[in-house]
């Protein structure tokens, strides 16, 4: 599986540039405040946009563990809007969309 896992130059996901508060990093994915949305989003670290099953459930589990700490209820939302062609996925607060309580880094 590992000649399957490529990452794309120009990527803005793909480059994992720290612009926000990070709150996990392995070698599966990342989680990180979004800078537009203010909640906690998941990314994969490889580019492409069908993660293995066990990927996914991988990041789901950390993105609850993440989610339920900083926002209690929430909900997943994996539509990939801006940046279409890589997954990753937000967790967002019950009946909203948008966070707005930051936390001090």
């Amino acid at each position: 599986m590992a000649s399957e896992l490529t990452r794309v130059d120009g990527c803005d996901l793909c480059r994992a540039v720290r612009m926000t508060h990070w709150y996990h990093e392995d070698e599966v994915c990342w989680i990180a405040e979004c800078d537009v949305c203010d909640v906690p989003m998941v990314v994969w670290r490889w580019h492409g946009k069908t993660p293995p099953p066990e990927h996914l459930e991988h990041m789901r589990a950390h993105l609850h563990d993440v989610a339920t700490t900083e926002m209690g209820e929430y909900y997943v939302d994996d539509h990939m809007r801006n940046i279409p062609d890589h997954w990753h996925a937000h967790a967002r607060p019950k009946g909203g969309f948008f966070g707005g309580r930051r936390k001090a880094l």
